[in-house]
């Protein structure tokens, strides 16, 4: 057990957080308890190399001063809220405006920037529990969450629980950013994706959707087939210029509630694919347009834009100014349980 677990650093707040390791013999990954982060993915390439799939830093540090949300999971609400404000049963909630008029994957300090503590650690299983507590980040009630890392054979699940005493909003996703190619292979445009998703929500200049769920077809946002990151994300279509590239929740085809393929992706250097599952309605495919050039990440790797691609599963963005989305309300009392599953192999 002690090899599974080490420390990682002391937070500017003086806070403790470790490294915890999974390892089933052929996969492996490891997370970090600030933020819940995924910090690594070790997948055999095509001839049984492994290869690290997700961008992340050396430092505490880094973590703790670097946007770009590596490997965290996200909330209390993931993806934006229009202006910061929502309304709950007839109560106004004002909110921190982080990303320029809008509030971002939970505020300031969201649960990306707190230490999660680890309730249970098994070689291959990682349980990691945080308390947050009525009004934190202007969100109602206290929300009790549970976020379980488990590798099974080639596939990595994140099952994501939480239990509040009051209604509030609930929205978790996990802000990984992989490249299939590795870690420091730098660009992802010529890897392939492929998006179960007929439909989705376009969105203004400050990636506020209009309220619309719009077919794909006919456009370059059609991804129902592989395609290569870069084929159309140069196209002179207002989303992808508004977006600087993908950067889009699309609606994951078939019923919420239901473990479904969401996405699938491979890298024809390395042969790995990953295949993306959700219980979830939405997944935001981002392109990591915005990260700056010549970030330096682990192993003095250089990190720059598309090198990378991020698959947010959740749900819709400020779905609690649009009625048309499917609810992000959690009641008092009910459970959130949410599943999203990589299962990744070879080609």
């Amino acid at each position: 057990m002690n090899q599974c677990r080490r420390p990682f650093g002391v937070t500017s707040k003086g806070e403790p957080v470790e490294l915890l390791t999974l390892d089933n013999g052929t996969f492996s990954c490891q997370i970090i308890t600030f933020g819940a982060a995924l910090r690594a993915v070790y997948v055999p390439d095509r001839n049984g190399c492994p290869v690290d799939v997700v961008l992340g830093y050396d430092t505490l540090e880094e973590y703790e001063t670097q946007d770009g949300y590596l490997g965290a999971v996200v909330g209390r609400f993931a993806n934006r809220i229009a202006k910061g404000r929502f309304s709950l049963n007839g109560h106004s909630y004002i909110l921190a405006t982080n990303n320029g008029p809008n509030h971002l994957h939970g505020g300031v300090v969201g649960y990306s920037y707190r230490v999660w503590t680890v309730e249970q650690l098994t070689s291959c299983r990682a349980v990691l529990t945080l308390d947050s507590p009525h009004m934190e980040e202007g969100y109602p009630g206290h929300l009790f969450l549970r976020v379980t890392y488990e590798l099974t054979g080639s596939t990595l699940s994140l099952h994501y629980q939480a239990q509040g005493d009051r209604d509030t909003l609930c929205n978790l996703t996990n802000h990984s950013y992989f490249n299939l190619g590795g870690h420091n292979s730098g660009s992802v445009l010529g890897q392939l994706v492929q998006l179960h998703a007929s439909y989705y929500t376009p969105a203004d200049e400050t990636s506020i959707p209009y309220g619309t769920i719009d077919p794909v077809e006919g456009t370059p946002m059609d991804l129902r087939t592989p395609t290569s990151i870069g084929a159309q994300i140069h196209q002179p279509f207002r989303q992808l210029i508004l977006g600087n590239g993908y950067d889009h929740n699309y609606v994951v085809d078939g019923p919420m509630g239901t473990l479904r393929p969401a996405a699938w992706t491979h890298c024809p250097e390395t042969g790995i694919t990953m295949e993306t599952e959700t219980t979830l309605p939405g997944l935001q495919f981002y392109t990591a347009n915005f990260i700056p050039a010549h970030r330096r990440g682990k192993g003095g790797a250089l990190y720059g834009p598309r090198h990378a691609f991020c698959l947010e599963t959740q749900f819709f963005p400020d779905s609690p100014n649009q009625p048309a989305f499917p609810s992000a309300v959690l009641k008092a009392g009910e459970h959130y349980d949410h599943t999203t599953q990589f299962t990744f192999g070879r080609k």
